[in-house]
């Protein structure tokens, strides 16, 4: 899978996601991530790539030409017009959802804002996607990219060691994972439970099933009521469907 950073610090991008899990992807070649400078593509002499907006305002806005010559020269690479998407606080919030069907994409563009916005211009050429990671402001869209491609590179074939771990993440079926734990038995005076002692895979996946629930409606009920739960767990832990 081949993603593409189009921003203003390169290296912001590479050093960040050059470790860990991603890097080993990368030395594999199961990932390929490029971050390209928009100010390569200035006609500035001076690389300037902001300008103040027109009908006045605080602050500077990216120019349009910079990151429409950036997208053209990654475009060029590719065979077919590529999902691109824009990091901004005015798109629908990113999911575990979205990030499976993101790994489906043979290639990905993400266009890193700064200053006060982009012109709007540019966005209506090449933006398929716009996404937010929250509801806050940051200062660019490097951190947001580096989000999104994390959660997007742990749903592709490969990436991850143990096959089995991105099926039992956090939001898988809208809940939260269970409770995890390792050696030694006792620490601090607390017990590992004995159920995953047991040795008894139907009623170890029973308890972590349970505590999925139970920890989702302790601290994401707004996850719990879109679950996908059987009748008989919404009549034990009294889940309201509301899209019945």
């Amino acid at each position: 899978m081949n993603f593409y950073i189009l921003t203003l610090f390169p290296d912001m991008i590479t050093q960040a996601l050059n470790t860990s899990i991603i890097g080993r992807a990368k030395e594999k070649g199961i990932l390929k991530i490029t971050a390209v400078n928009i100010r390569d593509y200035t006609k500035d002499k001076h690389q300037k790539t902001d300008d103040y907006p027109y009908g006045g305002g605080a602050g500077m806005v990216m120019q349009a030409q910079p990151i429409y010559d950036a997208y053209q020269a990654v475009r060029a690479k590719m065979k077919k017009k590529p999902r691109t998407i824009y990091l901004t606080p005015q798109g629908p919030a990113f999911t575990q959802n979205m990030a499976k069907e993101l790994a489906g994409e043979e290639d990905l563009v993400f266009l890193c804002g700064h200053y006060e916005g982009v012109d709007e211009r540019v966005l209506e050429e090449i933006v398929t996607d716009s996404v937010s990671i929250g509801d806050y402001v940051l200062t660019g869209g490097e951190l947001p990219a580096m989000v999104m491609i994390d959660a997007v590179s742990r749903m592709v074939p490969g990436v991850l060691a143990n096959e089995d771990s991105a099926a039992w993440e956090s939001f898988e079926g809208n809940l939260l994972e269970y409770p995890q734990y390792s050696r030694p038995y006792e620490w601090n005076g607390k017990k590992v439970p004995d159920v995953l002692l047991s040795g008894d895979h139907f009623k170890i996946e029973q308890w972590r099933r349970e505590q999925s629930i139970l920890r989702t409606k302790q601290y994401r009920p707004d996850l719990l009521k879109k679950a996908d739960l059987t009748i008989r767990e919404k009549a034990v832990y009294h889940v309201y469907d509301e899209r019945n």
